[in-house]
């Protein structure tokens, strides 16, 4: 249940999604949460006590989550200002493909190695759906999707720490999607399908090789999306 008094834009778990959780750790998940859905936006300035006030509890708690949330790079101290959302910035961007790449192409090739053909199946049925919300133009719905068939292919392999890393680091990319949605993942989703395609190919026919290079062109391809619109100096869209 969401309270109707919150802040417009962050949602505040009441009720059961609250349980078993300290004020701050209340706090902390529900700021990081509007962070990485950029309810609250990138370089949108936090003020603890209106925080608090929308939250219900104290500044403690408040400025407790603050300080992980900054630890974590998600929020940064501005001079002679205060404490902001972290901006989303190139280097952000280039951080968050660079890693993607290297997981993805450990876990894929471990996938196209000893993968069942039944998870291959379960993912190739992830892409095929993807492609009726193209056909459809849902692109929110593609979005989600999308994060789940990477997702999948980290968790696939059987190996914790690659799939908690790889599910760590697509969070921050759903926060650069989000931000850009509207500004280069709905121009995008046409070819992405096409290199996802492709990568389910390349698993199937165990071509390592193949495999390597539709990794390293999916993930270099939408890298170079997001920086021709930055560097086209166009504000993004509202998502």
């Amino acid at each position: 249940m969401i309270s109707d008094d919150a802040r417009p834009g962050i949602r505040v778990a009441t009720g059961r999604e609250a349980r078993h959780r300290t004020k701050q750790e209340f706090a902390y998940h529900t700021l990081k949460d509007a962070i990485m859905k950029c309810e609250l936006r990138p370089n949108e300035r936090l003020v603890i006590d209106d925080l608090a006030r929308q939250l219900h509890v104290s500044a403690i708690p408040v400025r407790e989550a603050i300080q992980i949330l900054q630890s974590e790079g998600l929020v940064v101290s501005v001079p002679h200002t205060g404490v902001s959302v972290a901006p989303v910035s190139r280097e952000s961007i280039q951080d968050v493909f660079a890693l993607l790449e290297g997981l993805e192409t450990v876990a894929a090739r471990l996938v196209a190695e000893r993968g069942k053909p039944v998870e291959l199946d379960a993912l190739a049925k992830v892409v095929d759906d993807m492609d009726g919300t193209v056909v459809r133009q849902q692109y929110a719905e593609w979005a989600e999707m999308n994060t789940q068939f990477h997702r999948m292919i980290g968790e696939l392999p059987g190996l914790p720490m690659l799939a908690d890393m790889t599910v760590r680091t697509l969070a921050r990319w759903d926060r650069i999607r989000r931000y850009f949605f509207r500004g280069v993942l709905v121009h995008r989703v046409v070819q992405a399908q096409l290199e996802h395609h492709e990568i389910i190919d390349a698993m199937r026919a165990k071509d390592l090789p193949r495999l390597g290079l539709a990794i390293r062109q999916h993930n270099g391809q939408a890298y170079a999306s997001y920086m021709a619109f930055l560097n086209s100096g166009a504000a993004p869209p509202p998502p």
